[in-house]
């Protein structure tokens, strides 16, 4: 009788979504305004590492959901939103705290922007969903690795070497980035079709 309530089925799905990708996934985007604040108060180096430690959790927590079997609805939402929101608010900040090139992080961000665009109207058009292609997490773990080691070498010194690691990735990871987004499009208007037809 108790498994017939609505109660029930709350705490099961309740407990299929509390998986641990989950709740970093959760722990990132709460760790966002600590993130900004260090570089509201000009703690440039401890910002740029925070920030990469942020970014770096994208992997571990998909590392974790395939390998112990913890995938679930909520998380296939939750994990794109939370590493677009840290990517998002991570140049933001670093571009309004003049850490980094203006150029090169609107370059980035309107990448970014237009494939989350595309994607969520595409979505809301019926798409079926698909994932993301290999050249995309390449490209995408480039500049998560870029932006925090260009900002950590805005702090000058002996980080100044970040700066050069920064763009020697950078450089190449904007270029595969929109090749990649130009690789989305055939694949999109084809699942968006058979998704329409299903």
């Amino acid at each position: 009788m108790w498994k017939g309530h609505w109660g029930y089925h709350l705490v099961v799905r309740i407990r299929e979504n509390l998986t641990i990708p989950n709740v970093l996934s959760l722990l990132r985007l709460a760790m966002l305004p600590t993130f900004v604040s260090l570089f509201a108060d000009g703690r440039v180096v401890a910002g740029s590492w925070f920030f990469g430690l942020l970014a770096s959790t994208d992997w571990i927590d998909g590392y974790i959901a395939r390998r112990f079997n913890q995938v679930s609805e909520l998380g296939k939402i939750l994990d794109p939103i939370a590493d677009r929101t840290v990517f998002f608010v991570g140049i933001g900040a670093a571009l309004y705290y003049d850490y980094l090139p203006m150029w090169f992080g609107i370059v980035i961000l309107i990448r970014e922007v237009s494939i989350a665009v595309l994607m969520v109207v595409a979505t809301a058009m019926g798409m079926e969903r698909f994932p993301v292609t290999r050249l995309g997490k390449w490209a995408t773990f480039a500049l998560m690795a870029a932006v925090p080691w260009i900002t950590l070498g805005s702090a000058g010194g002996a980080w100044t070497v970040f700066t050069y690691m920064g763009w020697a990735v950078g450089i190449p990871g904007v270029f595969v980035s929109y090749k990649s987004f130009f690789e989305y499009l055939p694949t999109v208007r084809s699942h968006l079709a058979s998704g329409r037809r299903s």
